[in-house]
C-alpha cells in the first residue's frame, strides 16, 4: 500500500492574518501537550457539506466537490503539515444510498481506517434542516456500531449552512438551540448513549458557513450571523475534545469485525448451569427422594 502523502500546508496562508494566528496558536497548544499530529474522520448523511468542510478547514479545495456527481463509496485521506504538525482530515461518503444504510460505503470506510487511529469525529449535517427522523438515528447507529459508543466522547456535531435567517422570526441563536437538541437528541438515541456515557454530559455543537457568501468582520474573517469566526472556533473546539481525557479511537480489525455473535453470552454458561443444578437438579432430586421415603411399602417386604 501507498503511504500517504503528507503536503506542506499552504491553504493556511488563504486565512484571514487573525484567522491564521488563532489556528497557530492552537496547535502549538497541542504541540505543547506532546500532540504531533490529529486526524479527524469526518461522517454523515450525504449532501450536508462534508467535502466542502473538508476544504474550508483546510483553506484549499482538496476534495473535489460537483453537484451533478454522486459521491461515491470511497474515503479520502488529505494531509498537510505546519511547524512540524500534521493534519489528516479523511471525508467519507454519505452512509444512506435509497433510504437506507449504505453497506458498500460503511464497509469501504471500514478497510480504508483499519490500522488508523480517529483522534476526532465531525458528525456533519445541515442547521437548515427542519426535521430529524429516523435515518439520522440509524447514520448514528451505524457509526456506533463500527466504532463503539467511545467514538461520541471524541465527537463534534457540525451544522453546516449556518448563514441563514431563522424561519417564523425565531432569533438565531435560539434556533441553533432549538435544531442542536434535536440532533443531539436523535445521538443520543441511535447511540443508546446514557448521560454518563458522554465525556462532560453534552456533545459540542459547533456551525459552518462554507459558502462564498459567508459574512466578514472587520478583520475579514469569515463569521456567522451571531458574529462567531467559525474556522477559529471549529479548530478550538477540536483542540478542547482532544485535551479532554478521552482516548482516541484506534481502528483494529477487532473492531470492525464487531462482537463474534458465537462468543456472546459464553460467559454466562457456567452461571446458569450452576442455577440450573441448584434451583431444577437439586429440587428435583429432593422431590424423588421424598416420594420414595414416604411410598408404602408391599406386604410381602415385611416376610
Amino acid at each position: 500500500m501507498a503511504s500517504q502523502i503528507v503536503r506542506e500546508w499552504l491553504g493556511i496562508n488563504s486565512f484571514a492574518p487573525a484567522t491564521q494566528t488563532k489556528l497557530l496558536e492552537l496547535l502549538g497548544k497541542l504541540n505543547q501537550e506532546n500532540v504531533d499530529s490529529l486526524t479527524i474522520l469526518v461522517m454523515g448523511k450525504g449532501g450536508v457539506g462534508k467535502s466542502s468542510t473538508v476544504n474550508s478547514l483546510i483553506g484549499e479545495r482538496a476534495v473535489s466537490i460537483s453537484p451533478f456527481q454522486s459521491e461515491g463509496t470511497r474515503a479520502v485521506m488529505v494531509s498537510r503539515s505546519r511547524a512540524g504538525f500534521t493534519l489528516n482530515i479523511i471525508d467519507t461518503p454519505g452512509l444512506i444510498e435509497g433510504g437506507y444504510i449504505n453497506d458498500m460505503a460503511l464497509n469501504n470506510i471500514k478497510s480504508f481506517l483499519l490500522n488508523k487511529t480517529i483522534d476526532v469525529l465531525l458528525y456533519v449535517d445541515r442547521l437548515d434542516a427542519y426535521r430529524v427522523d429516523n435515518l439520522d438515528r440509524e447514520v448514528v447507529k451505524a457509526i456506533t456500531d463500527t466504532f463503539g459508543k467511545g467514538i461520541w466522547n471524541r465527537a463534534l456535531v457540525v451544522l453546516t449552512h449556518a448563514q441563514l435567517t431563522p424561519p417564523d422570526g425565531l432569533p438565531y441563536d435560539e434556533f441553533v438551540s432549538k435544531r442542536s437538541e434535536a440532533l443531539l437528541k436523535a445521538v443520543r438515541l441511535g447511540a443508546g448513549l446514557r448521560k454518563q456515557e458522554v465525556q462532560g454530559s453534552m456533545i459540542p455543537v459547533v456551525l459552518v458557513e462554507n459558502s462564498g457568501r459567508c459574512s466578514k468582520n472587520e478583520r475579514d474573517e469569515k463569521v456567522l450571523p451571531n458574529e462567531t469566526a467559525w474556522i477559529p472556533h471549529v479548530v478550538q473546539t477540536i483542540t478542547e475534545v482532544i485535551l479532554g481525557g478521552s482516548k482516541s479511537i484506534f481502528i483494529d480489525q477487532k473492531l470492525i469485525d464487531g462482537p463474534n455473535p458465537n462468543a456472546r453470552g459464553k460467559f454466562l454458561i457456567p452461571v446458569i448451569a450452576a442455577l440450573q443444578y441448584f434451583f431444577v437438579v437439586k429440587p428435583i432430586e429432593r422431590r424423588i427422594r421424598s416420594d420414595i421415603a414416604s411410598e408404602s411399602r408391599p406386604s410381602w417386604e415385611y416376610r
